[in-house]
Protein backbone atom coordinates (compact mmCIF):
# COMPACT_ATOMS: atom_id res chain seq x y z
CA UNK A 1 0.00 0.00 0.00
CA UNK A 2 1.22 3.19 -1.33
CA UNK A 3 2.30 5.56 1.62
CA UNK A 4 2.75 9.73 1.59
CA UNK A 5 6.01 9.18 1.12
CA UNK A 6 5.87 7.37 -2.03
CA UNK A 7 3.73 9.97 -3.07
CA UNK A 8 6.23 12.99 -2.41
CA UNK A 9 9.11 10.60 -4.33
CA UNK A 10 7.27 9.75 -7.31
CA UNK A 11 6.40 13.73 -7.58
CA UNK A 12 9.81 14.88 -6.81
CA UNK A 13 8.84 16.91 -3.82
CA UNK A 14 8.24 16.68 0.08
CA UNK A 15 5.89 15.44 2.43
CA UNK A 16 4.59 19.18 3.31
CA UNK A 17 3.92 20.08 -0.12
CA UNK A 18 1.75 16.43 -0.60
CA UNK A 19 -0.02 17.40 2.95
CA UNK A 20 -1.26 20.75 1.42
CA UNK A 21 -2.39 19.61 -1.96
CA UNK A 22 -4.34 16.74 -0.06
CA UNK A 23 -5.71 19.62 2.32
CA UNK A 24 -6.21 21.67 -0.34
CA UNK A 25 -4.15 24.85 0.81
CA UNK A 26 -3.73 28.24 -0.40
CA UNK A 27 -0.53 28.10 -0.81
CA UNK A 28 0.53 24.65 -2.86
CA UNK A 29 1.12 25.85 -6.14
CA UNK A 30 -0.57 25.01 -9.57
CA UNK A 31 2.72 22.70 -10.55
CA UNK A 32 2.61 20.64 -6.71
CA UNK A 33 -1.18 20.19 -7.38
CA UNK A 34 -0.40 18.83 -10.56
CA UNK A 35 2.50 16.50 -9.87
CA UNK A 36 1.37 15.29 -6.36
CA UNK A 37 -2.38 14.46 -7.90
CA UNK A 38 -0.63 12.56 -10.75
CA UNK A 39 1.62 10.31 -8.71
CA UNK A 40 -1.72 9.56 -6.18
CA UNK A 41 -3.31 8.40 -9.37
CA UNK A 42 -0.13 6.08 -10.06
CA UNK A 43 0.11 4.51 -6.90
CA UNK A 44 -3.93 4.54 -5.78
CA UNK A 45 -2.90 6.58 -3.27
CA UNK A 46 -6.09 7.52 -0.57
CA UNK A 47 -5.24 10.16 2.01
CA UNK A 48 -6.09 8.99 5.40
CA UNK A 49 -9.36 10.28 6.48
CA UNK A 50 -8.25 10.33 10.44
CA UNK A 51 -5.43 12.05 9.52
CA UNK A 52 -6.95 14.89 7.37
CA UNK A 53 -9.56 15.42 10.02
CA UNK A 54 -6.77 16.26 13.01
CA UNK A 55 -5.37 18.99 10.30
CA UNK A 56 -8.45 20.58 9.12
CA UNK A 57 -10.11 19.50 12.47
CA UNK A 58 -13.67 18.66 10.54
CA UNK A 59 -14.36 15.27 9.03
CA UNK A 60 -16.76 16.41 7.08
CA UNK A 61 -19.45 13.70 8.46
CA UNK A 62 -22.56 13.94 10.52
CA UNK A 63 -24.10 11.50 13.44
CA UNK A 64 -27.12 10.35 13.67
CA UNK A 65 -28.25 7.76 16.28
CA UNK A 66 -31.87 6.20 16.20
CA UNK A 67 -33.16 3.44 17.65
CA UNK A 68 -33.45 1.18 14.62
CA UNK A 69 -32.57 2.09 11.28
CA UNK A 70 -35.13 -1.03 9.35
CA UNK A 71 -38.20 1.30 10.77
CA UNK A 72 -39.82 3.49 8.41
CA UNK A 73 -40.55 6.42 10.83
CA UNK A 74 -36.51 6.66 11.45
CA UNK A 75 -36.06 6.42 7.70
CA UNK A 76 -37.60 9.38 7.47
CA UNK A 77 -35.71 11.38 9.80
CA UNK A 78 -32.19 10.03 8.68
CA UNK A 79 -33.23 11.25 5.24
CA UNK A 80 -34.30 14.51 6.49
CA UNK A 81 -30.79 14.86 8.19
CA UNK A 82 -28.73 13.65 5.10
CA UNK A 83 -30.39 16.11 3.24
CA UNK A 84 -28.98 19.21 5.05
CA UNK A 85 -26.10 17.36 5.39
CA UNK A 86 -25.48 17.36 1.68
CA UNK A 87 -26.38 20.93 1.12
CA UNK A 88 -23.59 21.66 3.86
CA UNK A 89 -20.78 19.20 2.28
CA UNK A 90 -20.94 16.19 5.01
CA UNK A 91 -22.11 12.64 4.75
CA UNK A 92 -23.95 10.65 7.58
CA UNK A 93 -22.64 8.25 9.94
CA UNK A 94 -25.69 6.14 11.16
CA UNK A 95 -25.87 4.40 15.05
CA UNK A 96 -28.73 2.61 15.90
CA UNK A 97 -29.28 1.83 19.78
CA UNK A 98 -31.95 -0.85 19.82
CA UNK A 99 -34.14 0.72 22.26
CA UNK A 100 -31.42 -0.49 24.78
CA UNK A 101 -29.56 2.08 27.47
CA UNK A 102 -26.14 -0.03 26.23
CA UNK A 103 -26.92 0.10 22.80
CA UNK A 104 -27.62 3.66 22.78
CA UNK A 105 -24.28 4.60 24.63
CA UNK A 106 -22.40 2.10 22.75
CA UNK A 107 -23.58 4.10 19.55
CA UNK A 108 -23.00 6.99 20.87
CA UNK A 109 -20.06 7.29 21.43
CA UNK A 110 -18.81 5.67 18.55
CA UNK A 111 -19.87 8.81 16.50
CA UNK A 112 -18.29 10.82 18.91
CA UNK A 113 -14.69 8.61 18.82
CA UNK A 114 -15.62 9.36 15.02
CA UNK A 115 -15.10 12.79 15.09
CA UNK A 116 -18.47 13.35 13.77
CA UNK A 117 -19.26 16.94 13.59
CA UNK A 118 -22.14 17.36 14.31
CA UNK A 119 -24.36 14.48 15.95
CA UNK A 120 -28.65 14.16 15.77
CA UNK A 121 -29.77 11.84 18.48
CA UNK A 122 -32.64 10.13 19.48
CA UNK A 123 -32.16 7.81 22.03
CA UNK A 124 -34.95 7.02 24.80
CA UNK A 125 -33.18 4.51 27.24
CA UNK A 126 -30.41 6.77 28.32
CA UNK A 127 -31.15 9.32 31.02
CA UNK A 128 -31.29 13.17 30.71
CA UNK A 129 -28.17 13.23 33.10
CA UNK A 130 -26.20 10.94 30.81
CA UNK A 131 -27.37 12.54 27.46
CA UNK A 132 -26.25 16.02 29.06
CA UNK A 133 -23.06 14.89 29.64
CA UNK A 134 -22.30 13.80 26.42
CA UNK A 135 -23.73 16.71 24.84
CA UNK A 136 -21.15 18.54 27.08
CA UNK A 137 -18.65 16.51 24.95
CA UNK A 138 -19.69 16.75 21.87
CA UNK A 139 -20.80 20.57 21.11
CA UNK A 140 -22.46 19.89 17.70
CA UNK A 141 -25.01 17.47 19.31
CA UNK A 142 -28.94 18.12 19.33
CA UNK A 143 -31.39 15.34 20.69
CA UNK A 144 -34.53 15.00 19.03
CA UNK A 145 -38.01 14.00 20.39
CA UNK A 146 -36.90 14.63 23.88
CA UNK A 147 -37.26 17.86 26.03
CA UNK A 148 -34.25 17.36 28.41
CA UNK A 149 -34.47 21.09 30.59
CA UNK A 150 -30.63 21.26 31.38
CA UNK A 151 -30.02 21.42 27.74
CA UNK A 152 -33.44 22.74 26.28
CA UNK A 153 -32.19 24.35 23.53
CA UNK A 154 -30.47 21.89 22.14
CA UNK A 155 -33.73 19.67 21.84
CA UNK A 156 -35.98 19.52 19.03
CA UNK A 157 -39.71 17.36 20.60
CA UNK A 158 -42.93 16.90 20.15
CA UNK A 159 -45.86 17.63 22.55
CA UNK A 160 -46.69 13.75 22.62
CA UNK A 161 -49.18 14.44 24.97
CA UNK A 162 -51.30 16.68 23.24
CA UNK A 163 -51.05 14.02 20.49
CA UNK A 164 -52.70 11.48 22.41
CA UNK A 165 -54.84 14.09 23.59
CA UNK A 166 -56.16 15.76 20.28
CA UNK A 167 -56.71 11.98 18.91
CA UNK A 168 -58.57 10.64 21.74
CA UNK A 169 -60.82 13.84 21.79
CA UNK A 170 -61.72 13.82 18.25
CA UNK A 171 -63.47 9.72 18.82
CA UNK A 172 -65.16 11.94 21.73
CA UNK A 173 -66.26 14.87 19.62
CA UNK A 174 -68.10 11.86 17.23
CA UNK A 175 -69.84 10.58 19.82
CA UNK A 176 -67.65 7.62 20.78
CA UNK A 177 -67.85 6.87 24.56
CA UNK A 178 -65.77 2.91 24.69
CA UNK A 179 -62.62 4.26 23.47
CA UNK A 180 -59.39 1.76 23.10
CA UNK A 181 -55.92 2.39 23.40
CA UNK A 182 -53.33 0.28 21.12
CA UNK A 183 -49.70 0.98 23.45
CA UNK A 184 -46.53 0.10 22.30
CA UNK A 185 -44.41 -2.23 24.92
CA UNK A 186 -41.57 -0.27 24.68
CA UNK A 187 -40.21 1.09 28.26
CA UNK A 188 -40.13 4.57 26.64
CA UNK A 189 -41.16 8.15 27.66
CA UNK A 190 -43.28 8.38 24.47
CA UNK A 191 -45.45 5.42 25.50
CA UNK A 192 -45.88 6.95 29.11
CA UNK A 193 -47.09 10.42 27.59
CA UNK A 194 -49.52 9.22 24.87
CA UNK A 195 -51.37 7.16 27.12
CA UNK A 196 -51.14 9.93 29.57
CA UNK A 197 -52.95 12.27 27.02
CA UNK A 198 -55.97 9.76 25.78
CA UNK A 199 -56.57 9.14 29.74
CA UNK A 200 -56.86 12.77 30.09
CA UNK A 201 -58.77 13.53 26.93
CA UNK A 202 -61.00 10.73 28.63
CA UNK A 203 -61.18 12.23 31.90
CA UNK A 204 -61.73 15.76 31.08
CA UNK A 205 -65.36 14.45 29.07
CA UNK A 206 -66.40 12.66 32.05
CA UNK A 207 -65.41 9.05 30.69
CA UNK A 208 -64.29 6.27 32.86
CA UNK A 209 -62.80 2.80 31.59
CA UNK A 210 -61.10 -0.16 33.15
CA UNK A 211 -57.42 -0.99 32.14
CA UNK A 212 -59.32 -3.61 30.27
CA UNK A 213 -59.40 -0.88 27.41
CA UNK A 214 -55.96 -0.55 26.90
CA UNK A 215 -53.96 -3.55 24.67
CA UNK A 216 -49.67 -3.35 24.27
CA UNK A 217 -47.35 -4.87 21.95
CA UNK A 218 -44.66 -4.14 19.85
CA UNK A 219 -45.39 -0.79 17.53
CA UNK A 220 -45.53 -3.02 14.00
CA UNK A 221 -47.53 -4.05 12.05
CA UNK A 222 -47.62 -7.83 13.85
CA UNK A 223 -47.98 -5.95 17.28
CA UNK A 224 -50.93 -3.79 16.17
CA UNK A 225 -52.51 -7.07 15.45
CA UNK A 226 -51.55 -9.07 18.27
CA UNK A 227 -53.01 -5.86 20.74
CA UNK A 228 -56.53 -5.49 18.86
CA UNK A 229 -56.98 -9.63 18.66
CA UNK A 230 -56.52 -9.18 22.52
CA UNK A 231 -59.04 -6.27 23.14
CA UNK A 232 -61.39 -8.12 20.90
CA UNK A 233 -60.64 -11.55 23.16
CA UNK A 234 -61.79 -9.39 25.73
CA UNK A 235 -64.97 -8.63 24.42
CA UNK A 236 -65.57 -4.98 25.37
CA UNK A 237 -68.22 -2.81 23.88
CA UNK A 238 -65.55 -1.04 21.94
CA UNK A 239 -66.71 1.84 19.16
CA UNK A 240 -63.30 3.52 19.02
CA UNK A 241 -59.54 2.99 19.25
CA UNK A 242 -56.39 5.35 19.34
CA UNK A 243 -53.42 3.66 18.23
CA UNK A 244 -49.38 4.72 19.57
CA UNK A 245 -48.73 4.83 15.74
CA UNK A 246 -49.96 4.10 12.22
CA UNK A 247 -48.03 1.05 11.91
CA UNK A 248 -50.09 -0.66 14.70
CA UNK A 249 -52.63 0.59 13.67
CA UNK A 250 -52.84 -0.56 10.39
CA UNK A 251 -52.03 -4.25 11.76
CA UNK A 252 -55.14 -3.78 13.74
CA UNK A 253 -57.28 -3.01 10.68
CA UNK A 254 -55.96 -5.91 9.59
CA UNK A 255 -57.16 -8.21 12.82
CA UNK A 256 -61.12 -6.23 12.53
CA UNK A 257 -60.71 -7.15 8.57
CA UNK A 258 -59.92 -10.74 10.01
CA UNK A 259 -63.07 -11.18 11.53
CA UNK A 260 -65.43 -9.33 9.80
CA UNK A 261 -65.41 -5.88 11.48
CA UNK A 262 -66.15 -3.16 9.04
CA UNK A 263 -64.04 0.05 9.73
CA UNK A 264 -65.25 2.33 10.47
CA UNK A 265 -68.75 1.40 10.56
CA UNK A 266 -68.23 -0.85 13.71
CA UNK A 267 -64.54 0.23 15.02
CA UNK A 268 -63.29 4.10 14.37
CA UNK A 269 -59.26 3.86 14.73
CA UNK A 270 -56.70 6.93 14.60
CA UNK A 271 -53.26 6.46 14.21
CA UNK A 272 -50.28 8.10 15.01
CA UNK A 273 -47.48 10.03 12.71
CA UNK A 274 -48.86 10.39 9.59
CA UNK A 275 -46.89 8.27 7.98
CA UNK A 276 -47.03 7.04 4.19
CA UNK A 277 -48.72 3.72 4.85
CA UNK A 278 -51.57 5.63 6.81
CA UNK A 279 -52.62 7.41 2.88
CA UNK A 280 -52.36 3.78 1.35
CA UNK A 281 -54.34 1.10 3.89
CA UNK A 282 -58.30 1.07 3.28
CA UNK A 283 -60.02 2.66 4.83
CA UNK A 284 -57.51 5.68 4.69
CA UNK A 285 -56.26 6.46 7.94
CA UNK A 286 -57.37 9.52 10.27
CA UNK A 287 -54.53 10.00 12.00
CA UNK A 288 -52.21 12.53 14.53
CA UNK A 289 -49.55 14.26 12.26
CA UNK A 290 -45.86 13.82 14.01
CA UNK A 291 -43.81 16.74 11.35
CA UNK A 292 -40.82 14.51 12.22
CA UNK A 293 -39.24 15.55 8.20
CA UNK A 294 -39.37 19.46 9.03
CA UNK A 295 -38.39 18.18 13.19
CA UNK A 296 -34.98 16.27 11.78
CA UNK A 297 -33.92 19.18 9.37
CA UNK A 298 -33.94 22.06 12.16
CA UNK A 299 -32.43 19.25 14.23
CA UNK A 300 -29.60 18.88 12.07
CA UNK A 301 -29.26 22.97 11.49
CA UNK A 302 -28.86 23.21 14.87
CA UNK A 303 -26.38 20.42 15.23
CA UNK A 304 -24.63 22.56 12.43
CA UNK A 305 -24.55 25.24 13.99
CA UNK A 306 -23.64 24.31 17.14
CA UNK A 307 -20.52 22.90 15.49
CA UNK A 308 -19.52 25.98 13.61
CA UNK A 309 -19.57 27.85 17.27
CA UNK A 310 -22.19 30.00 15.88
CA UNK A 311 -25.00 31.74 17.60
CA UNK A 312 -28.46 30.03 17.52
CA UNK A 313 -31.37 31.99 16.04
CA UNK A 314 -33.60 33.19 19.41
CA UNK A 315 -36.33 32.21 16.96
CA UNK A 316 -35.60 28.83 15.82
CA UNK A 317 -38.34 26.58 16.98
CA UNK A 318 -37.63 23.47 18.93
CA UNK A 319 -41.03 22.28 20.58
CA UNK A 320 -43.55 21.30 17.80
CA UNK A 321 -47.55 20.83 18.30
CA UNK A 322 -49.08 17.73 16.43
CA UNK A 323 -52.50 18.38 14.40
CA UNK A 324 -55.12 16.00 13.44
CA UNK A 325 -55.04 14.80 9.92
CA UNK A 326 -58.63 13.37 8.79
CA UNK A 327 -59.52 10.70 6.53
CA UNK A 328 -61.93 7.57 6.39
CA UNK A 329 -61.34 5.90 9.14
CA UNK A 330 -63.32 7.73 11.86
CA UNK A 331 -67.53 7.59 11.94
CA UNK A 332 -69.42 9.86 13.84
CA UNK A 333 -72.05 8.30 16.04
CA UNK A 334 -73.65 11.46 16.77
Amino acid sequence: MATIKDVAKMSGVSVATVSRVINKSPKASSASIEAVTKAMQELGYRPNATARALVSQSTQTMGVLVADVSDPFFGTLIKAIDTVAHQHGKHVLIGNGYHSAEGERQALELLINNRCDAIVVHAKALSDDELTAFAKEAKGMVVINRHIPAIAERCVSLDNVQGAYLATEYLIRHGHKNIACIASNHNIEDVDKRINGYRQALKEHGLVLSEDYISYGTPSLEGGEDAMTNLLNRALPITGVVSYNDYMAAGALSTLDENDIDVPKHISIVGFDDGLIARYVKPRLTTVRYPIQVMAERAAHIALTLADDKALDPDMSTQYTPTMVKRDSVKSLL
